[in-house]
């Protein structure tokens, strides 16, 4: 009787079960490319631990507001006779425009920074051995990054609206146009219209729209009051610039200016972080957008250029311009509202020098700044070499 054959043993190569039998299999998430919450945290972590990047941060965003609003209610404490409240319509369009301004340089500096500290500190090849995901890697800093951002913005521009709001000169009821003319407050486009044909000497003497021809082609010699349509727009247009320029935006408007300024610095941080990828240079990157923020784009929103509109509305910070709230860009520029575009330099943009593009243009250009940008410096970290 001959025994039976033993059994072969199986091969390293032969496919085995990849968990024993009656055991739910667990499904492996090592290469997702959803970034997990310690990846986050730790790239948080990093970030937080660079004490210049943190200084910068507080410097440029919070610094500001903070300097400005303390003297302010320390001149007004010690000398109220000559210093009024601390709150003022304009200091605080000043401020939040200077935010606006600093908010995207520092936020490029981070973004920047968090493209490329990896590789400055010699670990990008160590997260790819661990077989994390590159893209993971890539998306993990957008989070980690907008949480050291956003809430420094939180804390200067609640700071601005509370002193705005509790420390302010008491609301007019009238706004005073240039010639010195009131006319009373929170009117709409009718309500404007009226009372300038019931007023037409002071009608004409705080609009003057001088000689010139009419809307059916007629010349119009000295002043006249502007009631027809195309005149009677341009009118409220002024108004309500010198309306936004004397009064405290109300918390509606407040609202809407911290969504603005989220905005900016959101995209700020995106294109430094996705430039930063690209380039591999975290000085680099910063000195472009800096550039691009403080004299190529007050130069494009401001002067237009022949042959070129097209070309000038494809920046990011005239797409914001035209974006920008109406208590920070009063529709007449250099008029009762405010000072226009202003100079090259540090927060004099304003309202937009050129004319205006359309609605969905806007809407592409800021869009298409996040993804084209994004999409570049992930495509660069999933191809660079470890």
């Amino acid at each position: 009787m001959t025994s039976p054959a033993p059994a072969a043993e199986p091969l390293l190569s032969d496919e085995r079960s990849p968990v024993p039998l009656g055991r739910t299999p667990v499904t492996r998430r090592l290469g997702g490319s959803i970034p997990t919450w310690p990846l986050i945290a730790t790239k948080h972590l990093e970030l937080r631990k660079r004490r210049g990047l943190m200084i910068t941060v507080a410097v440029m965003i919070i610094g500001p507001t903070v300097l400005v609003m303390g003297l302010r209610l320390a001149f007004h404490l010690f000398d109220p006779a000559r210093n009024g409240p601390a709150g003022d319509p304009s200091v605080f369009a000043a401020l939040a425009n200077l935010m606006a301004e600093f908010g995207f340089i520092a936020a490029a500096v981070v973004g920047a920074a968090a493209a490329t500290t990896d590789r400055s500190d010699g670990v990008f090849r160590y997260l790819v051995i661990t077989g994390r995901s590159r893209l993971a890697l890539y998306l993990a800093r957008i989070p980690a990054g907008l949480a050291i951002l956003i809430p420094a913005l939180a804390v200067a521009f609640t700071l601005l609206c509370l002193v705005t709001a509790y420390q302010a000169v008491p609301q007019p009821t009238t706004v005073s146009m240039d010639n010195g003319i009131s006319i009373p407050a929170n009117f709409d486009q009718a309500e404007l219209q009226t009372w300038l044909r019931q007023h037409p000497a002071a009608a004409a003497q705080a609009f003057q729209p001088g000689p010139g021809p009419g809307p059916d082609g007629s010349t119009t010699v000295g002043p006249a009051v502007p009631t027809s349509v195309p005149k009677i727009a341009t009118a409220f247009s002024d108004y309500t610039s010198a309306e936004d320029s004397q009064f405290n935006p109300p918390p509606n408007e407040m609202f809407k200016i911290g969504l603005w300024l989220s905005l900016e610095v959101g995209i700020g941080f995106l294109v430094g972080l996705g430039l930063g990828s690209l380039t591999g240079q975290r000085t680099l990157s910063a000195i472009l957008l800096i550039g691009l923020e403080i004299i190529v784009t007050p130069i494009l929103a401001r002067v237009q250029i022949p042959y070129f509109l097209d070309g000038q509305r494809l920046d990011v910070g005239v797409a914001m311009d035209q974006l920008r709230p109406a208590a920070l860009a009063p529709a007449n520029p250099g008029g009762p509202g405010g000072p226009g575009p202003g100079g090259l330099l540090f927060g004099g943009r304003g309202a937009l020098g050129i004319p205006p593009m359309p609605t969905w243009a806007m809407i592409s250009v800021i869009v298409g700044w996040i993804v084209v940008w994004s999409v570049l410096g992930a495509w660069r970290m999933m191809t660079r070499d470890a």
